[in-house]
């Protein structure tokens, strides 16, 4: 038999590899000669990065960059030296949990991420995986590009500045000063959105009012976007102004797209391409995912419901595991999902079955148990 694990962290107690070498013990523990593939599982947000690092056996690096607003922050992002790989969440240096009640979307600035783009590009780097939600940002990552060597100017030839404030003045471009590496990088963006970078449904009207823009802001910082927008395609000689995932992240979506060759993808086919999800299902029998929680929401595109789909093509039988079942989790059954089951074992306090060692020992029970019924019905 051979079983495919790939769950989601169990945030705030397990991670996505310790979750999954909990399974693994507990299917050895029963059948001993199992086959067994343990794979980093995230959907492109928060923790993807600890979960491919641990996943891919790579190691994190830590480097002072420019915080969103003018404090620097102590940014982490993750290096696979094999394959010249960098993993980033741009929330890491330019996060909207950075500001904390401080919003200030006009001074707001995406300069820190280009600041970890450079670092890692010294370091060899010349594939990146980043993911860019969370953001406190509405620049249209103009800080982002300036800190690689691109100059927003003026009509008068002077530097604009790395804010949203910035962009309704930008007249011209200058790339003498572009870090030369860039050329050779190739960057995959998890984008999870498809909003295009101005209008109704862009950056500013639709994520603005999370990061602080006013009623009263809207409009003007729409069009500065907008002016923004049309002296970039002039620029490069491309309009991605309405391209699905421009807006995401104030508009760093679009500053990928337009200025780095980006390629915007789903969170979750991002990672399940960069660990081989594809190649580990061929021949599986039974693929064990999951989540802290598994609820409605798991079964509208959530990690787990991504593996499920996979496993279905390479006609595996999928088992959930969770740290809690919430109603509405029977929808996941309807996704490619045969059967779910929560690890508690007994009435404990949230605290009490978050502890680690706690969330191991009942996942590792739990599976046990059911590979105790499949061992018995073989």
């Amino acid at each position: 038999m051979k079983i495919v694990i790939a769950i989601d962290s169990l945030k705030g107690s397990l991670t996505s590899m310790e979750a999954g070498r909990a399974i693994r013990e507990g299917i050895l523990n029963v059948l001993a000669d199992t086959e067994v593939i343990v794979k980093p599982l995230a959907d492109g947000g928060e923790g993807t990065t600890q979960a491919l690092v641990e996943g891919l056996g790579g190691e994190m690096v830590q480097v002072d960059v420019h915080g969103p607003l003018e404090t620097s922050v102590s940014a982490e992002y993750g290096l696979l030296a094999e394959s010249s790989t960098a993993i980033m969440e741009m929330a890491a240096a330019a996060g909207i949990i950075l500001v904390g009640k401080d919003k200030r979307p006009l001074d707001a600035t995406t300069y820190g991420v280009g600041e970890m783009i450079k670092d890692a590009v010294g370091r060899g780097c010349r594939n990146f995986i980043i993911g860019i939600g969370g953001s406190a940002t509405n620049d249209g990552g103009i800080g982002m590009l300036t800190a690689l060597g691109y100059e927003f100017l003026d009509s008068a030839g002077r530097p604009v500045g790395i804010s949203a404030s910035a962009l309704k003045e930008v007249c011209s471009v200058r790339t003498d000063h572009v870090l030369p590496a860039l050329a050779e990088c190739r960057f995959q963006i998890a984008c999870d959105v498809t909003n295009p970078l101005c209008g109704p449904q862009g950056a500013t009207y639709i994520y603005g009012p999370q990061k602080g823009v006013t009623e009263a802001m809207k409009a003007q910082l729409d069009e500065d976007m907008a002016s923004f927008a049309q002296v970039t395609a002039r620029c490069t000689g491309t309009d991605h102004k309405e391209s699905k995932g421009a807006g995401a992240a104030g508009g760093l979506g679009f500053a990928f797209l337009s200025y780095l060759h980006g390629d915007l993808q789903p969170g979750i086919e991002l990672v399940l391409k960069a660990v081989d999800m594809e190649g580990a299902m061929k021949g599986a029998d039974l693929v064990f995912t999951g989540e802290g929680r598994l609820d409605y929401q798991t079964a509208m595109g959530k990690a787990p419901v991504g593996i499920a789909a996979l496993a279905k093509k390479h006609g595996a039988k999928v088992v959930a595991l969770a740290g809690a079942v919430i109603e509405g989790a029977e929808k996941c059954n309807e996704n490619g999902i045969d059967a779910f089951f929560p690890i508690l074992r007994r009435v404990v306090t949230l605290d009490e079955a978050m502890e680690p060692a706690q969330a191991k020992e009942n996942m590792t029970r739990t599976t046990e148990q059911i590979m105790r019924l499949i061992a018995a019905v073989r």
